[in-house]
């Protein structure tokens, strides 16, 4: 996974494509499926592994409202203003 790339995309063994929507914390991230944008996984690295852990729509989005809020409070940014229409995009 890569922090600085404005899009990030990985493949799961079983549900295909998914696309980055935030980081959570240092060694997670916020995923969803490319297309339909229904499931939505907090993918873990641990070393070279990955570990994928499928939670539902509102955890998804308590979880990326976290994340605007803290880049809130870091002041204007350009990740904010981003994350922002995405979230609006996946979340109305």
């Amino acid at each position: 996974m890569n922090s600085e790339s404005p899009e990030t995309y990985i493949n799961h063994p079983t549900w295909g494509l998914l696309y980055r929507i935030c980081m959570v914390d240092e060694s997670q991230e916020l995923f969803t499926t490319l297309y339909a944008q229904r499931l939505f996984f907090v993918v873990t690295v641990e070393g070279k592994n990955m570990k994928f852990q499928p939670i539902g729509r509102t955890e998804a989005r308590m979880m990326l409202e976290n994340r605007l809020r803290n880049l809130r409070r870091s002041g204007p940014s350009f990740e904010y203003d981003q994350l922002q229409g995405v979230f609006q995009r996946t979340f109305n």
